[in-house]
């Protein structure tokens, strides 16, 4: 009977190790062309004309994917669509490409983990990857103040804050249209500066002092 209860000692520990190494979480930034804390008068003044280009990235505080230890390293996606990303996300696009940017930091097996989160977080905008690119990338988001930053090589310098009243124009702003990645405590926000060259995409965009970004935190299994 002691060997048995060993035995599945061990065996719970395992489990849970297994559990644990398989869940990953941390800190998610993004931005679009559209604005996302916004009523519906002005978002449908944007439907088809804007929304169509949007940066999504991952801070990994803590967690593993694929069985790779993905603590501290960042990784971004810039996506370009042929339709506004709207209600349902990359879903309502025909047509989406997509550039993964890869922490430099990260060693030959954490890149290939990075890539493979980064397409199974963006749906079908990873059957059509364009470029993957390894660069620098500086990620923060203060949860208290919800303010965020993002550095990404050269493609991507995005800053960020919570929208609060004084951001209000027609008194029935929401966060209209939800993130593009499954998070959790997100809120919307501003860009205060949001510059993106998007190299393999062939397209280039500034949304500074815009009410288009989103700032939450992920848990993923």
């Amino acid at each position: 009977m002691l060997r048995l209860c060993v035995v599945l000692i061990a065996a719970a520990a395992v489990i849970l190790t297994q559990t644990a190494s398989a869940e990953v979480s941390g800190h998610y930034l993004e931005a679009r062309t559209c604005q996302v804390y916004t009523g519906p008068c002005f978002a449908n003044g944007e439907v088809g004309l804007a929304g169509k280009d949007a940066v999504m990235a991952w801070n990994i505080r803590e967690g593993a994917h694929n069985r790779v230890d993905l603590q501290g390293l960042n990784v971004v996606v810039i996506l370009r669509a042929d339709q506004t990303l709207g209600f349902q996300g990359i879903k309502d696009a025909k047509v989406v490409r997509s550039l993964i940017i890869v922490d430099r930091r990260a060693d030959s097996r954490q890149r290939d983990a990075l890539i493979d989160f980064a397409k199974q977080n963006t749906g079908q905008a990873a059957d059509a990857i364009a470029r993957i690119s390894y660069a620098p990338i500086e990620m923060t988001l203060d949860t208290s103040t919800l303010s965020g930053r993002l550095s990404a090589g050269k493609s991507v310098e995005l800053t960020t804050r919570k929208a609060h009243k004084g951001d209000c124009i027609c008194s029935n702003e929401s966060a209209y249209y939800p993130p593009l990645a499954a998070v959790e405590n997100y809120a919307p926000g501003v860009t205060i500066t949001g510059d993106v060259k998007a190299r393999g995409l062939g397209t280039t965009w500034s949304i500074p002092r815009s009410r288009t970004a989103y700032m939450a935190t992920f848990t993923y299994q």
